[in-house]
């Protein structure tokens, strides 16, 4: 695992968005982007 730093480049991966699309970061070079993650957020508990 690589420790990242605020203006690090994220690494390559990519994730399944709100909208049912394939996003990696490479979609977004050249714009700040904040990713916020919440593991089950809209499942009961």
């Amino acid at each position: 695992m690589t420790d990242l730093r605020p203006g690090d480049a994220a690494p390559d991966f990519s994730l399944d968005s709100h909208q049912d699309a394939r996003v990696s970061p490479r979609d977004f070079r050249g714009r700040s982007v904040v990713l916020a993650f919440f593991p089950l957020a809209w499942t009961p508990v």
